[in-house]
Parts: structure tokens; sequence; C-alpha cells
């Protein structure tokens, strides 16, 4: 069996904090796809819920998500989102079912 995990992010933003929201996903996403254990990171929007942000993620292991979790980059957008978002940010961590 792969080590390989998955992951789907969800962030409600509060209304009129979907520019910052998105601001601060972005400066999250270029660092997190250089990081060694990242396979694919991918954030979008709800095209019928614009104050929902997705992130589609694929990790190497549950270490480098751990690593992930840690880094500078992803601390500081979990930082800026304590003010941003409804809700703490949603997260499931998955394993493909075979």
């Amino acid at each position: 069996m792969s080590e390989e995990i998955r992951v789907v992010a969800i962030a409600e933003a509060k209304p009129g904090q979907e520019d910052a929201v998105a601001a601060a996903i972005r400066a999250c996403i270029g660092p997190t796809r250089r990081e060694a254990g990242c396979r694919f990171y991918v954030a979008h929007t709800d095209l019928d819920r614009p104050s929902h942000f997705v992130f589609v993620e694929r990790w190497a292991n549950r270490a480098a998500l751990e690593a992930h979790a840690n880094s500078p980059h992803f601390l500081a957008m979990a930082a800026s989102f304590r003010d941003l978002l409804r809700a703490p940010l949603q997260i499931l961590t998955l394993q493909e079912l075979r």
C-alpha cells in the first residue's frame, strides 16, 4: 500500500474577506509546491459559493504533510485565517480506497 496521502481542505471566508483569504492562500502556494514531499497542491474557489476555498493536495506521506503544517508559509496563512474565516479550516486527510 502506498504511503501517499491526499488532502481536501475547505476554508470559508467571513463576508467581505474573500480577497484577503485569496491573498493569504496565494502567498502559500509557491512555497508549498517547492516542499520536498508535495506532489500536488492546488487551491480553488467555489463558483457557486465564492466565500468557499478548496485545497486539493497530494503528499508523499503523513510526515511530509506534518512538515507542511509546521512550515513558516503555512503557519503564516493559518495565522491570518484566524481573523478571516467563519470557522476553523476543515481538513480531510485521505488515502485512496483500493
